[in-house]
């Protein structure tokens, strides 16, 4: 490849980059300003420095236009919220009070206040705020928080462009506000919205942005033919404003479709597409419309959700062909580096030769520098990074970590009996019922009871030396035994044991797997300040012994209540994991729940009764276009069955979800098969409730009565009201009562009483039920 003028102008850019810090600076100060340990001056000041880090390291790395506005205490789609003054009602008085406190309101609630609705961000596993609008909302422009940023980072000397969600992708995302019809249309409410984008657009331009760059994932996604006119509407009004910014509109996930003519002949400067694996039919598409004659093309070659290292050979042939078809080509990673841990080289604890193979938030800046030198200079400026690039992709591919014969000899063994079980649902539910003898409303939690500063710090002193196996393991016998001890005085009916032994609802099965790698550093914002570190799934899977089986058995010895089982399912541990991209991720979830059938089987053989298998992302992971669904919910409610199809009739099987929009995919829950699920309701009011009802779902359904994302504490009366709510779409005879989602974030004084509250609830609505 040989330089030419357009390639000449090639630059390095991001959309945006981890926020937590090194050491999760961010997380330590705003949980510490929410416990009144550090003021909001100090957590203005630890914001301010590490925006500043992150520019600097960006910069210093050879990034020479960094972004600007992907900083967020909590979350960047209810910072454009609070951007377009859309505040719900019941947050404006407090807001108005304190902008920091309302703030966190919205995010978490309070006692008195519900906190918004918070749902995954597209396929992804990080959540975000749902806006709430109506006929009667009002915008008004609030550009300080975009304004101040730039600002900084200008003052550094660097060029900067900021970063807005679009106007179309914000009002996709929205919902109806509580107490609007559900049939409202927040796109309706586009001509009201504009202006104030108008307005910001005209202040970040007089704060000195050449460029504004304005996200538009939704656009990635089926899409109307109206929604495509409001996205031509959209960008020829914006396009057509004197007062602004250059404007490069980004997409990325998957492949723009029937957006990207609409997005090419708008009058807008540039458009960033992603050209990763998902997204790769964008190359043809951008050529049959013409490409970008005149414009800035912002190619996303490098893939920013995954930790494998980038094919610089194939990416430079992708920048080749696309140089011919815009005035100027630079180059990103396929999207924000938010959804990637910060740095690889800080993992010490993983095989050097594997460190090789991945490619972090720092790493993955570093090939973007390296491609877009290749495009300015030509690959003879590259020369030693193709070298070790081709060597480090050749290592992976050769290296016996990555292959065990007999694991892919089982799973191609499967037949499709493996995944029934042996008796059709009614059979079953009614062996179960004579089994496990529970009242209507049985009440159970998800799984996980809090998370102490005791238990965390006896990990720690574990990992350390401090302790040894004997003392780690008597702790959590003893918090084992304060959890069942509870749960029967509160009077619940399925008993968990609280999981206090697992760092992380992944993590800990990925750690007894093989073929998983653990991080010790890479941490990924899933919510909030919830952060996770992702395990590395790099070869094929097994599992060597049982992994829950003696703690579950523990707590069982404890109480002759039922006592739940509980495993992470095989879409989940895909999801929540770095997953191989050498390997069909079909194949990859038949190994894994071959490996949970295996710790299902041994459960059942201890005599644990009720066995609950997570599967909280497998609506997540479905993929962002409708013709791609079929084949991901085949495989993926597969492996379901294969991981649970072996037990007999009489042993329950459960699942989990949560923090997702479920109405797509009741037909996949059906196709489970399994007796029970509980889901995420309390925020959006029951709604799945009314999905599964719709569907006829014929099998038991506990939707959450207790918000458990939010420090509140719900009333009896409230969780009871919402249990009326369900009894409405669920008989009886199959509603469960139970939280949303587990209580591993919670502190224990409002784990109690909320836990209180949801029994009493369900004591009260069981007594108002008509004698059978």
């Amino acid at each position: 490849m040989t330089s030419t003028s357009a390639a000449a102008a090639a630059r390095a850019t991001v959309y945006g980059y981890p926020r937590q810090g090194q050491d999760r600076e961010l997380k330590k100060a705003v949980e510490g300003y929410w416990k009144g340990r550090v003021s909001a001056d100090a957590l203005r000041q630890t914001a301010a420095q590490l925006r500043h880090d992150n520019r600097q390291q960006l910069a210093d790395a050879g990034i020479q236009e960094v972004p600007t506005g992907d900083f967020s205490f909590y979350d960047h789609v209810l910072d454009t919220t609070v951007m377009v003054g859309a505040i719900p009602e019941r947050h404006r008085e407090a807001v108005a009070a304190d902008a920091v406190d309302g703030y966190f309101a919205m995010a978490r609630g309070t006692q008195d206040v519900a906190p918004l609705e918070m749902t995954k961000w597209f396929d992804t596993n990080y959540h975000y705020l749902v806006p709430e609008l109506g006929p009667g909302t009002v915008f008004t422009a609030d550009s300080t928080k975009q304004v101040a940023e730039l600002k900084e980072a200008l003052a550094q000397g660097l060029a900067a462009r900021p970063v807005l969600v679009g106007p179309v992708t914000y009002l996709l995302l929205a919902k109806p506000a509580p107490g609007v019809p559900a049939d409202f249309e927040p796109l309706t409410l586009l001509d009201r919205l504009l202006p104030v984008y108008a307005e910001v657009l005209a202040d970040l331009r007089a704060a000195g942005a050449e460029w504004v760059q304005l996200d538009e994932p939704a656009l990635v996604q089926d899409r109307t033919p109206a929604e495509l006119n409001a996205a031509e509407r959209t960008y020829r009004d914006l396009g057509a404003l004197t007062d602004r910014p250059k404007l490069l509109v980004a997409s990325y996930f998957d492949r723009l479709g029937e957006a990207l003519p609409v997005l090419a002949k708008a009058p807008v400067e540039g458009l960033a597409l992603d050209f990763t694996e998902s997204a790769a039919a964008n190359l043809d598409a951008l050529a049959a419309v013409g490409g970008l004659p005149g414009k800035r093309l912002v190619a996303g070659v490098v893939n920013g959700r995954n930790i494998w290292i980038n094919d610089l050979q194939k990416s430079l042939s992708t920048l080749g062909t696309l140089l011919g078809l815009a005035d100027r080509v630079d180059v990103a990673a396929s999207c924000s580096l938010l959804h990637v841990p910060l740095d690889a080289a800080a993992e010490r604890d993983i095989d050097p030769q594997i460190v090789r193979w991945l490619a972090f938030a720092r790493q993955k800046t570093a090939e973007i520098v390296t491609l877009a030198k290749a495009l300015a200079q030509g690959t003879d400026a590259i020369t030693g990074e193709l070298s070790a690039n081709k060597a480090a992709l050749a290592s992976r591919a050769d290296s016996p970590i990555t292959r065990d014969p007999a694991v892919r000899a089982r799973a191609e063994a499967v037949t499709d009996a493996d995944g029934r079980r042996s008796q059709p649902y009614a059979e079953r539910a009614a062996a179960q019922r004579a089994h496990l003898g529970l009242p209507l409303l049985p009440t159970t939690t998800i799984g996980s009871f809090p998370q102490t500063g005791e238990l965390r710090t006896a990990r720690a002193d574990l990992r350390a030396g401090r302790i040894d196996t004997a003392g780690y393991e008597e702790r959590i016998r003893t918090e084992i035994q304060e959890v069942i001890s509870f749960q029967e005085k509160t009077g619940i009916d399925v008993l968990v044991h609280g999981e206090p032994e697992r760092n992380d609802m992944v993590q800990y099965f990925a750690e007894q797997l093989t073929g998983y790698l653990a991080t010790q550093h890479g941490w990924v914002q899933s919510y909030g300040t919830r952060y996770v570190r992702p395990p590395v799934l790099a070869g094929d899977i097994s599992r060597p012994e049982p992994m829950t089986v003696r703690w579950t058995s523990y707590a069982q010895s404890l109480s002759d209540r039922p006592v739940k089982g509980m495993l992470t399912g095989p879409v989940t541990m895909l999801a929540w994991s770095f997953v191989r991209d050498d390997l069909p991720l079909g194949d990859t979830a038949r190994q894994v729940a071959l490996a949970l059938r295996d710790e299902v089987d041994d459960l059942e053989a201890s005599g644990t009764s009720v066995i609950q298998v997570d599967e909280p992302a497998l609506r997540e992971t479905l993929p962002l276009r409708a013709a791609d669904r079929a084949d991901y919910l085949a495989w993926a409610t597969e492996a379901f069955r294969l991981t649970t199809g072996g037990v007999r009739p009489d042993t329950q099987i459960h699942t989990h979800m949560c923090y997702a929009e479920f109405g797509d995919i009741v037909q996949a829950i059906d196709d489970l098969d399994a007796d029970v699920i509980s889901l995420e309701a309390a925020r959006s009011h029951m709604q799945v409730a009314r999905e599964l009802a719709a569907h006829g779902y014929p099998r038991e359904a506990g939707p959450g009565v207790y918000d458990i994302h939010s420090p509140r504490v719900p009333s009896a009366e409230e969780a009871a009201e919402l249990l009326r709510t369900g009894l409405k779409a669920i008989p009886a005879e199959r509603l469960w009562v139970n939280p949303d989602c587990g209580l591993k974030t919670r502190g224990w004084p409002e784990t109690r009483a909320s836990l209180e509250n949801l029994v009493a609830a369900a004591r009260t609505v069981r007594a108002e039920l008509p004698a059978s």
